[in-house]
This record gives C-alpha cells, sequence and structure tokens, in this order.
C-alpha cells in the first residue's frame, strides 16, 4: 500500500499553504487552490506531507492509503 495526499475541493478556501509546505507534490492553479500529484508521498517527505495536513487551516487536506494497482488481467 502507498500513502497519498487527497484534497476535499468542497472544503478547501485556497489558502495555499499546502503548496509552500510541499511544493514536490502540490502545486497551485491559477485560482490558488492546490493540485495534489497522483504520485505517492515519498517515505522521505511523508513527515512535511503529515505538516502539510495537520496545518491546512480548512482540514482539506487527508493522507490516504491506497493499493498498489495491478496490471490487466493479473490474478486477484
Amino acid at each position: 500500500m502507498s500513502r497519498h495526499i487527497r484534497v476535499n475541493p468542497i472544503l478547501c478556501d485556497g489558502f495555499g499553504q499546502c503548496a509552500e509546505l510541499l511544493p514536490e507534490l502540490i502545486e497551485l492553479d491559477e485560482w490558488g487552490y492546490p493540485i495534489v500529484s497522483e504520485a505517492p508521498v515519498p517515505a522521505s517527505l511523508e513527515a512535511e506531507a503529515r505538516q502539510a495536513i495537520a496545518l491546512c487551516p480548512r482540514l482539506a487536506l487527508t493522507l490516504e492509503r491506497r493499493r498498489a494497482a495491478q496490471p490487466l488481467g493479473a490474478a486477484r
């Protein structure tokens, strides 16, 4: 399982603090709302990811676990 950052667009007010704290995985669109990378959070950035999530003023970010995608035709 890998960890990914997810943003709740309904809660987010576009403060942009997350992108300042974690520019490796989060960038801002033209209106200041986060665009979160689909890439898994590397272990080397997990502490920074948790800090960005904890400091979100609207609590719009979460760290979720996802199963690795299986190749097509792989046995389950």
